[in-house]
């Protein structure tokens, strides 16, 4: 199968498997941070959409413990940056129907959570098509390290992405049932 027939695949599957109570652990997820990622300041986030895993309450609580976070702005030619962000600003809706901070201020994030449609054991990623975040990790990796982390449910695994040029591997994958590395 090709990128787009497993998107098309995966994405229905997402939305027919789709459970709110089907979550990441936080406090694992916060344990596995403090382990694998030090001296972090700054997590770029995502606003979920089309039955993606919910990152937002990851990002409460570590803007509670005072870290920054930030959301992505879609740009033109499929850019994107990420600003700063908090649960109570305000938000606007972007051409996608995804919500995006009303914020300036761009941040580096040192995480990137990055939502993903499939993924495999080897930290490959399919998203959406656009290749928003592929982009934006080739810019940001100019600029400062990054740590990579995809977020999705254990069934959009499979076994094998076909990947390009263009695409770049994620640092850590992690479901409500394992974090790969």
């Amino acid at each position: 199968m090709n990128k787009s027939q497993i998107r098309n695949k995966i994405i229905k599957i997402r939305k027919k498997k789709f459970d709110k109570e089907l979550q990441i652990n936080f406090s694992k997820f916060i344990s596995f941070l403090k382990i694998n990622i030090l001296n972090f300041k700054s997590i770029g986030g995502y606003y979920p959409s089309n039955y993606e895993i919910d990152d937002l309450d990851i990002l409460d609580l570590l803007e509670k413990k005072k870290f920054k976070v930030s959301l992505p702005i879609i740009k033109k030619n499929n850019q994107m940056n990420f600003y700063s962000w908090s649960r109570n600003d305000l938000l606007k809706i972007n051409k996608f129907g995804i919500p995006e901070p009303v914020q300036t201020k761009i941040i580096y994030p040192d995480i990137l959570l990055v939502p993903l449609v499939a993924y495999d054991s080897s930290l490959n990623r399919i998203g959406y098509g656009g290749g928003y975040y592929d982009r934006y990790i080739k810019k940001i990796e100019k600029i400062k390290k990054v740590t990579k982390i995809g977020l999705a449910f254990s069934f959009q695994k499979i076994s094998s992405i076909p990947i390009n040029q263009y695409d770049k591997k994620l640092d850590f994958i992690v479901t409500e049932k394992e974090i790969l590395k």
